[in-house]
């Protein structure tokens, strides 16, 4: 169309039609941005509801707050809310497929959910008591002792060769978490001891994960991961409950959760599920873990602000020495995974290769042999 709303007449009396190539060229930025925003987008999700969850789960833990203290009771209604939700949707909905190879019998489950259950019990229960005990800031830099736990049980189980260099980012990593802890204000002997426990549980359950899920094939995602180990998980948080928490109930008299309270805190934590299930879905594990290290810093910055926790000078600097290695580590990964992908790729590549190698030579060896008969 022209200025003035008229036809544009053609610039030449040729006609000329795109070709493939420049259609491809020009769809192309359109498509990578795309994908650039819908995986900030994923990224942002899972952020906003891990950020929650934690923020939720202190809130209703914390004496000075919502004061019910029962973090194994609150587990066990996050794994009730999260296995009823499961089983909808794959049993009633029929929205998500139950993995097929190989199949989920019953000795196949007992060898390999019913470990990780009772793995991921423990670490839900020890992170979630630490929030009686300790700030949000704190546990947030603890938890940056995440990769060494991992890195170490991973040697220790051969699933992972030794290398000098990542020992020794996880001792930069461990000092950093020392001198944090070091300028802690508000620290507890207990608390912190729950989080350490926490976080090796949780290291021992990943580690478990390759070990016996990986590498017989099973793939889960988090709805079916769900469908599986909630209910396994509730069955080992009921021991300790019916030991430590229910006497206090019973003593306590009626106590009854407010629904809207625990109803939305719940869908919160079945939401980060999902949300996990986006991320690593249409990104990457290692896009997480980068991403973890963000959350972490608005939750210190959150912590700070709005909850009033004190936050001091030596905590910040053994938490930037911790960042740092922290840091390392993903490009480590990243560039393992980089080097892992371009082998894949010259791996595929090289058949081919070989195969017009092999055709050249024999026309070669035609053409000297049809210029020997001239």
């Amino acid at each position: 169309m022209g200025g003035d709303g008229s036809p544009k007449p053609p610039a030449a009396t040729m006609d000329v039609e795109s070709s493939p190539s420049s259609t491809a060229a020009a769809a192309l930025p359109s498509s990578v941005l795309t994908s650039v925003l819908l995986s900030y987008a994923y990224v942002a999700l899972w952020i906003s509801l891990s950020f929650t969850v934690i923020v939720y789960n202190k809130f209703i833990l914390d004496p000075q707050m919502y004061d019910w203290p029962f973090p194994i009771s609150l587990t066990m209604i996050h794994m009730a809310f999260c296995a009823s939700l499961a089983a909808a949707l794959v049993r009633v909905l029929r929205l998500v497929d139950l993995p097929s190879d190989p199949r989920m019998t019953s000795s196949l489950y007992a060898a390999t959910v019913v470990p990780i259950g009772a793995l991921y019990a423990l670490s839900l229960w020890f992170s979630n008591s630490a929030y009686i005990y300790l700030s949000v800031s704190f546990i947030q830099m603890l938890k940056a002792l995440m990769p060494v736990a991992v890195y170490s049980l991973a040697v220790a189980f051969r699933t992972d060769s030794f290398r000098r260099s990542s020992m020794l980012n996880m001792l930069g990593i461990s000092a950093g978490v020392a001198v944090a802890a070091l300028g802690e204000a508000r620290f507890d002997v207990f608390g912190v001891t729950l989080q350490l426990a926490a976080v090796a549980a949780e290291a021992t359950r990943l580690v478990l994960i390759q070990i016996l899920l990986t590498s017989r094939g099973i793939k889960l995602n988090p709805i079916t991961s769900l469908y599986y180990i909630a209910p396994c998980c509730l069955l080992f948080l009921a021991v300790p409950w019916t030991v430590v928490e229910l006497p206090r109930l019973r003593a306590a008299g009626s106590v009854r959760p407010d629904l809207l309270v625990f109803g939305t805190n719940s869908l919160c934590a079945f939401a980060l599920n999902l949300a996990v299930f986006l991320l690593v879905g249409k990104t990457s594990a290692l896009t997480m873990n980068v991403a973890g290290v963000v959350k972490d810093w608005l939750l210190i910055a959150f912590s700070w602000t709005v909850i009033k926790d004190t936050v001091t000078p030596v905590n910040l600097a053994g938490y930037a020495i911790a960042f740092l290695g922290v840091a390392y580590y993903n490009h480590a990964k990243l560039q393992g995974l980089k080097a892992k992908e371009a082998e894949r790729k010259a791996a595929s590549i090289s058949p081919a290769m070989e195969e017009e190698a092999e055709i050249g030579k024999r026309l070669l060896t035609q053409e000297k042999a049809s210029a020997r008969k001239n």
